[in-house]
């Protein structure tokens, strides 16, 4: 198809020869990026360093130490990183850091992991950002290219390192989920096939809570794009709906709703699914079908469903692939019926809008399982939801008054709980028979865990114990 026939993924093609004159290559953060950045820099010769302010951890330093990669942890060097020519920072350092403003006070540029392995592949790039679903899209739409016998990748905020896979594998697809603050450190890079499903108030504090930064984070997953790309988008978001209306996006638009039939994209009509590319409109399937039930995953699979067919996947391969698809750990995951009482996690609802979508797919009456650090929480949008489903709420956090305060007079029930243990204890006394216990916190989960999979992997662990 056309917007297939290019192959550069910058603006300027001589990029990769400029590069590699390059005497020094920083990489701030020895994780999965950062070592995966640094194995694919070596590779292309360039003179690399890794430094961390926390512990690498085991397996990352091993495979930094057996390819003589310099390195050094628990500190920043600056004498060792302000001499850098370009720098590849870890997605979790804020752009205001003290070490970052010194670069950029210098004029050295400090670019993303996914920037950077951007320069040295030439697959096409199917990237999918929102603030909700990115993970379980990007999960489905590689189920579909896999299973359609395409040679695919999956990449960005799961799985393996972007550059590592450049590196060390020859892929012609990749699907990568991308969050905003990987977006932040792309600036040539080039999506063949952008897919923005959502934007809800998210990582305000790293936006100056101010939503317009945000969104035009987000935006940036259409950075660069020409008219031979394209853009895949959900015409029911309204924030996101507005804003394309009034952007320059020179890609073509593909758009998906369960409220009105669209001309180019996906709709929902009589509980049929139905994408419509080029003015063939093929019905896929019935939304009964869909492995992944519930309003926010018929969104998933008709923005997934539309990438597929812009790869001339065959509509057989895709209703298959959509009524067989098995969800991602973390995101609504059934662990135990114990005495009738059903336990979910999904621990990866880390904004409020994630766990209004959890709440919403709910069939039964709710304890719900809230709190962590707040990222600048408007717990408002979920008033209706908990009145309707939620008989109770137990913390899981370390400063819950914020919580506490939105939910009292609505909620009679409101516990404190200061471990995952402790919380599925407190959470399957006050359930029922007949009832759930959610998981769905709506916050970040590092007062109490590393991340939010060790939250989930503890709520599991606590379940199972009971």
């Amino acid at each position: 198809m056309d917007h297939w026939s290019h192959a550069c993924h910058f603006n300027d093609c001589d990029i990769e020869i400029k590069i590699n004159k390059m005497s020094r290559l920083v990489i701030l953060g020895g994780g999965e990026s950062g070592t995966g950045a640094a194995v694919l820099a070596l590779k292309k010769g360039l003179d690399v360093f890794v430094s961390d302010a926390g512990k690498i951890k085991e397996k990352y330093k091993e495979v930094l130490l057996s390819h003589r990669i310099p390195m050094e942890e628990g500190r920043h060097t600056e004498a060792l990183i302000l001499n850098a020519d370009e720098v590849i920072k870890s997605p979790g350092i804020p752009d205001k850091a003290e070490l970052i403003l010194k670069l950029k006070k210098k004029g050295t540029p400090v670019i993303s992991e996914i920037e950077f392995a951007g320069r040295y592949t030439k697959a096409k790039m199917i990237c999918i950002t929102g603030s909700n679903g990115k993970t379980t899209t990007t999960l489905l739409t590689h189920h579909i290219l896999k299973k359609a016998g395409l040679n695919v990748g999956l990449a960005g905020n799961i799985g393996k390192s972007f550059a590592w896979q450049v590196a060390e594998s020859n892929y012609d697809y990749y699907v990568m989920e991308l969050s905003s603050f990987q977006l932040d450190g792309n600036f040539q890079f080039r999506a063949d096939i952008a897919v923005l499903l959502n934007i809800t108030p998210d990582h305000l504090d790293r936006y100056d809570y101010q939503l317009k930064n945000y969104v035009d984070s987000k935006f940036k997953v259409a950075r660069n794009q020409t008219p031979a790309d394209v853009f895949v988008y959900c015409l029911d978001d309204e924030i996101t709906a507005a804003e394309v209306n009034k952007r320059q996006l020179p890609g073509k638009k593909y758009s998906y709703s369960i409220i009105q039939e669209v001309q180019q994209g996906a709709y929902l009509k009589e509980n049929q699914l139905t994408i419509n590319i080029n003015q063939t409109n093929q019905t896929i399937m019935s939304i009964q079908e869909l492995a992944l039930q519930g309003k926010h995953n018929i969104y998933n699979s008709m923005a997934a469903g539309i990438v597929a067919r812009l790869t001339e996947v065959r509509k057989e391969v895709i209703r298959e692939s959509l009524s067989d698809f098995q969800n991602v750990e973390h995101r609504l995951e059934f662990v135990a019926k114990i005495n009738g009482v059903d336990f979910i996690n999904d621990s990866k609802a880390t904004n409020v809008n994630s766990t209004w979508y959890a709440l919403e797919s709910m069939q039964n009456q709710v304890v719900l399982i809230l709190g962590g650090i707040d990222k600048g929480n408007d717990y408002k949008m979920l008033m209706e939801m908990v009145k309707e489903k939620v008989k109770a709420i137990v913390c899981l956090g370390k400063d819950n008054k914020k919580i506490k305060n939105a939910f009292k007079g609505i909620v009679t029930t409101i516990a404190e709980t200061g471990s995952a243990m402790e919380a599925v204890s407190v959470a399957y006394k006050l359930a029922k028979k007949g009832e759930t216990v959610l998981l769905s916190p709506a916050c970040a989960s590092f007062d109490l865990f590393e991340n939010y999979e060790d939250r989930g992997q503890q709520f599991k662990a606590a379940v199972k114990s009971l």
